[in-house]
């Protein structure tokens, strides 16, 4: 999911002592990632060559499946499929969810689908919208919304439904986005870790994450009063991994930062806890930003994370050279030791 918002122009928020215009936080700590670089390249035009990003990575069966997004040179952006054997290497499959019809909440975009397997049936959240803009200009834009889709396999092909797993709410923290995260079961209730965010009214967009709830995976779920962490976190997107040699749980987020330009995608954060019910603001640290990457040197987007023995490998996307576009973006891998050293805050 693209961030969206204009950069601030009143007076008393620009902080030239801080590292964004607007002064929002950053993270004080970094356990930094190592890029191995571009893994998944857009084609031609005609099957995804106006940019792939955001990817999802599972694993079935031995292989291992990638969602991705893209854009062909006649339809919106839609959800995509690669399989690969190594994490590396990877084989593009096509396009798994077309576009509704129109007036359809997904007429726009159908991406970003978040699986969840249970019993024999493989569940999607993914992400739709309704945003008019022309083609090839139809990045998805406000509002979004999450939707169902479901299947017998996780190759597909995937049936939507006709059920509304939660949506916006005026005057709450995800009035503006209530968009699919990654699903964790805790018990005997699902989590998703959705992304949400606000228009103020000085219409700068904020944005977090959020939990939603639910014992069944068809039915509605209950989002959280209030958010993980403040708005001010400008976060969005989730995978949540729990490292068993230590009992603690990681949330990878996308960050999203703004210069004079714009604002964009530019790191990776993650938030630990042993507790996935409760979250610090303050255990956080930087993962990957392009300082670190050998090929996107300012947008950093949409972490997927997957481990390989005592590897976390770590999928995101990105703009070849300085620039900040949506488009024309490849899909690339770091790598993290595990387990996970988490450095000591300074006191």
């Amino acid at each position: 999911m693209p961030c969206s918002g204009a950069p601030p122009t009143r007076e008393g928020v620009i902080d030239l002592g801080a590292k964004y215009l607007d002064g929002r936080p950053e993270a004080q700590l970094t356990i930094p990632a190592t890029d191995q670089g571009i893994v998944l390249k857009r084609g031609s035009a005609e099957l995804d060559g106006y940019g792939i990003r955001e990817p999802l990575v599972f694993e079935h069966d031995g292989t291992y499946l990638m969602h991705y997004d893209a854009s062909d040179d006649k339809t919106g952006w839609r959800n995509y499929l690669a399989t690969s054997k190594d994490l590396i290497h990877w084989e593009k499959k096509g396009v798994i969810l077309e576009l509704g019809q129109e007036g359809d909440d997904d007429s726009s975009c159908a991406v970003y689908g978040v699986t969840y397997p249970e019993n024999g049936v493989w569940h999607m959240f993914y992400i739709g919208s309704d945003y008019k803009r022309e083609h090839p200009y139809d990045i998805p834009d406000f509002p979004y919304v999450t939707m169902k889709a479901k299947s017998d396999s996780p190759y597909g092909p995937w049936i939507k439904q006709d059920i509304v797993p939660f949506r916006m709410k005026e005057n709450t923290y995800y009035s503006t986005t209530a968009s699919s995260g990654a699903i964790v079961k805790d018990g005997d209730e699902y989590l998703q870790f959705f992304s949400a965010s606000v228009l103020d009214s000085n219409k700068i967009t904020k944005r977090t994450l959020g939990i939603a709830r639910t014992k069944d995976l068809d039915g509605e779920w209950t989002v959280d009063p209030e958010p993980l962490f403040p708005l001010e976190e400008q976060i969005e997107n989730s995978t949540v991994f729990f490292e068993e040699e230590t009992g603690t749980w990681f949330l990878f987020t996308n960050h999203v930062g703004i210069n004079e330009i714009k604002e964009y995608t530019d790191a990776v954060w993650v938030y630990w806890t042993k507790d996935i019910q409760r979250w610090n603001v303050d255990d956080k640290a930087l993962v990957f930003d392009g300082s670190m990457c050998s090929w996107s040197k300012s947008v950093i987007g949409a972490p997927s994370v997957f481990r390989l023995g005592d590897k976390l490998a770590l999928f995101y996307d990105g703009v070849e050279g300085s620039g900040f576009d949506h488009f024309h973006r490849d899909i690339g891998v770091a790598w993290l030791d595990l387990p996970i050293q988490i450095p000591q805050k300074q006191k």
